[in-house]
């Protein structure tokens, strides 16, 4: 598994490359200021693209887009990191 960070040259998406024989790349954007719907409102957020890219033969896409949501859960509840 390798985690690569493009952020912090205005990367807003991009797709890495997975390098073998690791089984997927996580890749981190930027945070930009987006309009985001909140309880019927419309508000800025910071928001950031992460882009999962894995090999099929290795991890099932299903399992990959569980663990995207379970990163997507701790960075918006960071308490739960925690528990």
């Amino acid at each position: 598994f390798t985690l690569t960070i493009l952020g912090m040259f205005g990367m807003q998406s991009f797709s890495p490359i997975v390098n073998p024989p690791e089984a997927c790349i996580l890749g981190v954007n930027t945070i930009v200021e987006k309009p985001a719907a909140v309880n019927g409102s419309v508000v800025i957020r910071p928001m950031s693209v992460l882009s999962l890219v894995a090999d099929h033969r290795i991890l099932d896409g299903a399992e990959a887009a569980r663990f995207l949501a379970r990163i997507r859960e701790m960075v918006e509840n960071p308490w739960l990191l925690l528990l």
